[in-house]
């Protein structure tokens, strides 16, 4: 829920920014669809890499803290097991997940209008 408010936000703030950028792609020709498919696909990259850096993240913390425990526990060793479908399910809903969450950000994008865009 966090990353998909940051993904949100982070595509509202897009949109603000590049305003001018929309309304010009809209001056040359660009439909709303077309808008509207750059900014999802974007945030849908977003959720993407976040996912990725997430899955790696936590595969990087769970073998420290395994070896951590190993060498403390002495004989005992805490063996980490690499679920691959399990990964790929969470990467995948982080991309659901950007998807979702720059619909909105990205509907209000391609509904500007090509003059007040260029105006602003």
């Amino acid at each position: 829920i966090v990353g998909g408010v940051g993904i949100a936000n982070t595509m509202y703030t897009s949109v603000l920014e590049r305003t001018k950028e929309i309304g010009t792609m809209k001056a040359l020709g660009a439909h709303n669809r077309d808008i509207l498919k750059v900014f999802i696909t974007e945030s849908a990259l977003l959720g993407l890499i976040g996912g990725m850096g997430g899955a790696l993240l936590g595969l990087a913390l769970a073998f420290a803290v395994s070896g951590i425990a190993s060498k403390a526990l002495g004989g005992i060793t805490l063996a980490v097991t690499v679920s691959y479908p399990l990964i790929t399910i969470a990467i995948l809903f982080a991309l659901i997940l950007g998807l979702i969450a720059g619909t909105i950000p990205a509907i209000q994008a391609s509904k500007l209008n090509t003059v007040e865009a260029l105006r602003s």
